[in-house]
């Protein structure tokens, strides 16, 4: 090759490069370019998945600038709202929720229904970021056009985290998604938030896991409107059915439920996708009851109660240990309680009476 043409390979190679680089840069700026609330908002509403991915982060963030953003956001999507069915489902880790949402979401794809999926997901303590990864776990749903997947991690406050699902659910709802499934992980009190957020609340077991017994509490069966036994297969399948006997027999000690509705077992495999459309089956002859006998409606007005009074005890929570004086005076006060010097309660008076000033 001629000097001529080795400096024209290097120059054209220099331009290629500078070319990329300028399209990144540019690129770049575009991401970063504020974004007006009633441009995202329209963007979601023209069922947008790249809008709507960007409004749940910003309703997630906690910068100050951006909440006043992501509450203008919510309200303009609210009247979009409020047209899905919205789906709890819980389990400890292990039974096989992911790869359940996964089967039952694909057959209500092919049912022509546009799925949500919001994945209350428990938080690194060092990166604070999502442990679980429901998108690397649900590879086939994940590629589907009327599925969106949003893991949320919790961080240190669960009642955050849930207010923000919630609100994550009106955005998805305003973006025409109408069937909204709830994961919640299945430890602590994440179960309680998410049921009081769905019209349908799933519990996922195991059989021949020493599941059947733990899951005889009553909180957690109250709250359950179906137990599902999951990995119903192979050597298991036997086991399972044993479980979902069990599981019947516990129901009955039970009173009757508000909604008139009394749980049913089942039992299923994801993996074989086996059972998951009589699960299906099971919630629409759930919403066609609750829907005639009206507590569809009047558990969605008691759950909103719930959250108006749930995000007041956020915000005072918030409010009061942003306060300059409690921030001034708090690591004191623990101080002198950690060493006998006050109690407890003296120095939450001390601490509020400054906070009230």
């Amino acid at each position: 090759m001629s000097k001529d043409n080795t400096k024209n390979t290097n120059l054209n190679s220099k331009v290629s490069v500078s070319t990329r680089d300028q399209a990144i840069d540019r690129f770049k700026k575009l991401q970063q370019k504020e974004i007006s609330v009633d441009t995202l908002c329209n963007a979601i509403v023209s069922k947008d998945t790249t809008a709507l991915s960007k409004g749940i982060t910003l309703i997630e963030s906690t910068q100050q600038n951006h909440i006043s953003k992501a509450q203008e956001l919510i309200e303009k999507c609210l009247p979009h709202a409020n047209n899905s069915v919205r789906i709890g489902i819980t389990g400890v880790p292990g039974v096989g929720k992911s790869t359940f949402i996964e089967a039952l979401g694909n057959i209500l794809i092919q049912k022509d229904k546009k799925i949500a999926v919001l994945a209350v997901d428990p938080s690194s303590t060092v990166s604070h970021g999502s442990i679980l990864g429901d998108k690397t776990r649900m590879e086939s749903l994940v590629r589907a056009d009327n599925a969106f997947i949003r893991p949320s991690p919790s961080g240190n406050s669960l009642g955050g985290v849930a207010q923000k699902t919630r609100e994550s659910i009106i955005l998805c709802e305003a973006a025409g998604y109408d069937v909204i499934i709830i994961e919640t992980v299945g430890v602590g009190q994440s179960e309680t938030a998410v049921h009081s957020m769905v019209d349908f609340f799933l519990l996922l077991k195991l059989a021949g896991a020493g599941d059947e017994l733990q899951g005889i509490k009553r909180g957690i069966i109250e709250m359950a409107d179906a137990i599902v036994i999951n990995k119903a297969d192979g050597d298991n399948l036997k086991r399972a059915r044993e479980a979902k006997n069990q599981f019947r027999k516990a129901l009955h000690l039970y009173p009757l439920a508000e909604s008139s509705w009394s749980p049913e077992v089942l039992t299923c495999s994801a993996i074989e996708n086996k059972g998951i459309e009589e699960v299906w089956k099971l919630i629409q002859n759930y919403f066609e009851i609750t829907s005639k006998n009206g507590f569809f409606e009047e558990n969605r007005r008691k759950q909103n109660k719930f959250w108006l009074l749930q995000t007041i005890e956020e915000h005072l929570k918030s409010s009061f240990y942003n306060h300059p004086e409690i921030k001034a005076k708090l690591c004191s006060q623990i101080e002198a309680v950690q060493q006998h010097k006050l109690t407890p309660f003296a120095a939450a008076r001390y601490l509020f009476e400054l906070y009230k000033e």
